[in-house]
């Protein structure tokens, strides 16, 4: 399979990024609401469950890998931490991501892992990658 495309997303978004000032970034249309930089932090923390994803389900299927993605973005409060860190972050493990998934043997993405909070739903690793990228891709769009 060929990841440019996120590699090209990660190139026009840091670009993007440039062009959005600090107020904006940090701004909340509501207290329950999360800001630019909340819904950047959030693709942090998704890129850190995904990347347990891609490895884990290589070595070990069907493994329940979830988050709290409400809980790890307060957790991790975001709105407080400069967003040239958040920015970083995104870019480096989106940057890993890349590489991680360009290593997988073509063979292990028909593996399968489950990342269901309630019922065990399977799906295979190729799903679970492809599926990475629309979901940043959906949040992209609210930045």
């Amino acid at each position: 399979m060929d990841y440019q495309i996120l590699k090209n997303i990660v190139g026009e978004e840091l670009q993007r990024f440039e062009n959005i000032s600090e107020e904006q970034w940090s701004a909340k249309i509501s207290p329950e609401k999360w800001s630019k930089k909340e819904i950047l932090g959030h693709l942090c923390d998704s890129a850190l469950s995904n990347i347990r994803r891609f490895v884990i389900t290589q070595y070990k299927e069907n493994e329940n890998i979830v988050y709290d993605q409400n809980f790890w973005v307060k957790a991790q409060n975001y709105q407080n931490v400069p967003t040239s860190d958040i920015i970083n972050l995104w870019k480096f493990l989106n940057l890993q991501i890349v590489n991680v998934v360009e290593n997988i043997p073509d063979e292990d993405l028909q593996r399968t892992c489950d990342m269901t909070k309630t019922e065990t739903k399977i799906f295979t690793l190729e799903y679970v990658i492809n599926d990475y990228i629309d979901h940043l891709q959906h949040h992209l769009k609210a930045i």
